[in-house]
């Protein structure tokens, strides 16, 4: 079964940014992210959301 949410690292190497750039993408709420007793977590769809957004503001 594929991994539903991701570590701030495994999202940051999954865009290939770095982890800094990530969490600046999280306080602007560019991508949406959700805590797990203190942990914070990216949903996939949350990347592919992201990632859409861009392709679109690139059209």
């Amino acid at each position: 079964m594929p991994k539903l949410l991701l570590t701030v690292p495994e999202a940051a190497k999954a865009l290939a940014i770095s982890r800094s750039k990530l969490y600046e993408l999280l306080a602007s709420g560019a991508v949406r992210s959700v805590r797990i007793d203190g942990a914070r977590r990216i949903p996939l769809n949350a990347l592919n959301d992201y990632v859409n957004a861009l392709m679109e503001e690139a059209a």
